[in-house]
């Protein structure tokens, strides 16, 4: 282009720098078109002082386009001192400006037989060399060139694109013959690349490559990438990749028919003993996944989770997952709909450091079919859920139609007694819809001592039993129908309305109620070591909700209730520690002054009562109680019976819920020490 509009002065010129006169040439071009490049307005000054050893150019262009590459430049300048080459030609070396962009270094030389053109910005240089004997031939040498120069022609393919920083060096071919189309051939290394989209969903930081890149633009557009990232960090959607300083090897085949999305009929990807994959993949106009079918394998988990899990793990709040073994999976999907999985494990072990869950040798496969029917079957040696263990297991399964299902009912040894679970049925995403579990849960004569032990409750002994006929995972929540049962102290306590939010992710909330029958306190009372008191109790824990496992919400009522053959006698370091706890106080009859003297007394009803909001607890008991000798109204938590008779009455009905809970540990250790009113 250049190189036409000198050769229209070049006659006049060499008249000019030969003779003694001044010369001076304007002209203007309303269009010249090329076939990479068009320009318009073009101005043209060409002057040579008498006798001067050189001329000067002054180029002007009101618009500058190339829209096979995405530039468009306006209000453009350039101005050089122009010299004789010494062999026919003509060279020009002077400042570039446009309009909104940084002044750039503008060399070109005109030969007899070849154009070189230089531009450069400090250390950042960009060289363009055409010969005449082949005119459709452009080669470009890059060197330290800012990737934001290739902004427009990354734009052209993938319009969200924005690049934040990188270096490009290499060597590019761009040919442009005549009814054919452009063809950009050439090696490139990236340093330091970044780039993101306004959404968010795909970035790149620091990320290096070396690249051999094939490209034809046309109305067909295709595109060959094969090379070597070298290093760096990428985000796609949730899928966080991190390479630290890693060679990865690369392939990628891509195809774009104009109006439609990008079609990549062959991915490659190798990352040395951590994972392979191969496959394909089209994209929607708007570059949102239309297709995807890829096959992956990992010879060592480990490393995986860090390098290519941890954006998916971190949603489930498992961004720690220990991972070990070998796996090897195949993925298949239609748009956002999963339409083949099947993975193969061998001996791969999960643990979760904070101790909610632990699979150890898991082997086999698991494969899942939108359409027609397949089998597998998968196993474990063994493994925990916090800090439960439970022994081996064999699952086998069916899938098609989009759901997975358990062929029949799996139990394994649990806590000296059984565990299983029955009508297994899964559908993944789908349809704006989120993962959908179904499954029954049975528990057979658990050990509550051992369920005690591992989960650092007082000493109780029992047994747990219970069937969940369905529970249902949707939406990070747990819905469990039915309700289990547990023989506790020679009495039932049956939980219902099972309900968990974020059972593996953060801050797990599980609500529930429970209602306790017939339990025998003084075996409660030993337990917790609260005193010692005789009979039975009866009563409900109702809407329990915890917060990672700490109360922060409950409706509790609990009470005595009298049984034929069974004593009720409660000892005074029992009654000392229902002061202590409840914030009451005890009244006696006109014996009050000998209730030192005994180790326990008879009660006819014991009630208690804490309704636990925002950390305070609000108490309660069997009913009014006379009032305090400051006129405050209390409730009555122990109701004497017999000689010397003895009531326990409360007065403050707000507890704070931290203090509640210190009084009851220092009860527990005996450290509250018996005091007579």
């Amino acid at each position: 282009m250049l190189r036409l509009l000198m050769l229209l002065s070049l006659p006049a010129l060499w008249a000019a720098s030969s003779h003694a006169e001044a010369y001076t040439l304007n002209a203007r071009i309303q269009r010249v078109a090329t076939a990479v490049v068009t320009l318009e307005q073009v101005k043209v000054r060409l002057s040579w002082p008498a006798q001067a050893e050189h001329g000067e150019l002054e180029l002007q262009a009101g618009h500058i386009q190339a829209p096979d590459l995405g530039y468009r430049f306006r209000d453009v300048v350039w101005r050089c001192p122009l010299r004789r080459d010494g062999r026919g030609g003509w060279r020009c070396d002077g400042e570039l400006r446009g309009a909104g962009g940084k002044p750039l270094r503008l060399a070109l030389d005109l030969g007899v037989a070849s154009t070189d053109l230089r531009l450069s910005q400090g250390a950042a240089a960009l060289a363009l060399q055409r010969a005449a004997a082949s005119p459709d031939l452009t080669r470009i040498d890059l060197t330290r060139v800012p990737l934001a120069w290739a902004q427009a022609l990354v734009a052209q393919a993938w319009p969200a694109g924005r690049i934040k920083a990188g270096t490009l060096d290499g060597r590019l071919d761009i040919a442009a013959p005549q009814h054919k189309p452009l063809s950009i051939t050439g090696p490139l290394r990236l340093q330091g690349g970044a780039l993101d989209t306004p959404d968010g969903l795909i970035a790149a930081e620091n990320l290096g490559a070396q690249l051999n890149l094939s490209a034809q633009l046309d109305r067909t557009d295709t595109v060959a990438i094969d090379g070597q990232l070298q290093g760096g960090e990428l985000l796609f959607g949730n899928a966080y990749v991190s390479l630290h300083k890693r060679a990865v090897d690369l392939r990628v085949q891509a195809e774009q028919r104009e109006g439609e999305g990008w079609r990549l009929p062959r991915l490659m990807w190798r990352d040395d003993g951590i994972l392979a994959l191969e496959g394909s993949a089209a994209l929607t106009p708007d570059a949102s996944l239309a297709a995807l079918d890829l096959d992956l394998r990992s010879a060592d988990l480990a490393p995986l989770r860090d390098g290519y899990l941890s954006g998916f793990l971190g949603l489930a709040g498992l961004g720690q997952l220990e991972l070990s073994g070998e796996a090897q999976a195949r993925v298949r999907m239609s748009g956002d709909e999963l339409q083949l999985a099947e993975a193969s494990l061998q001996q791969v072990s999960m643990k979760d450091p904070q101790g909610r869950f632990r699979f150890d040798g898991l082997d086999g496969q698991v494969r899942y079919s939108a359409d027609a029917a397949v089998a597998s079957e998968l196993g474990w040696r063994g493994g925990a859920l916090y800090g439960l263990e439970f022994g081996a297991a064999t699952l086998p399964f069916s899938s098609d139609g989009g759901e997975l299902r358990l062929l029949r009912a799996v139990n394994f040894p649990m806590l000296g007694g059984r565990a299983g679970f029955d009508g297994l049925r899964l559908r993944p995403p789908a349809g704006g819809k989120g993962l959908d579990v179904r499954f029954g849960l049975n528990l057979d004569r658990l050990d509550v001592g051992q369920l005690a032990k591992a989960l650092d409750w007082p000493a109780f002994t029992g047994e747990l039993s219970g069937r969940i006929p369905q529970a249902h995972y949707a939406d990070d929540r747990l819905e469990l129908d039915g309700g289990l049962t547990m023989q506790l102290f020679g009495g039932t306590v049956a939980v219902s309305s099972l309900a968990m939010e974020r059972p593996f992710g953060v801050a797990p909330t599980l609500s529930s109620d429970l209602a306790l029958d017939n339990l025998d306190l003084e075996s409660l009372t030993g337990v917790f070591g609260f005193g010692s008191i005789t009979g039975r109790l009866y009563g409900r824990i109702d809407q329990v909700r915890l917060v990672d496992w700490q109360p922060t919400a409950f409706n509790a009522e609990l009470h005595t209730r009298k049984t034929p053959g069974v004593r009720q006698r409660i000892s005074q370091r029992a009654v000392q520690d229902l002061s202590s706890v409840g914030d009451s106080s005890f009244v006696g009859s006109l014996q009050d002054r000998l209730i030192g003297f005994f180790d326990d007394f008879g009660y006819a009803r014991i009630g208690i009562a804490c309704r636990l909001a925002d950390e305070v607890c609000h108490m309660d008991g069997l009913g009014p109680a006379k009032a305090a000798p400051d006129g405050s109204r209390g409730f009555t938590i122990v109701q004497g019976a017999g000689v010397p008779h003895l009531d326990v009455v409360g007065y403050n009905r707000r507890v704070d819920w931290a203090t509640l809970l210190e009084r009851m540990e220092a009860v527990s250790k005996g450290e509250v020490k018996p005091v007579v009113q």
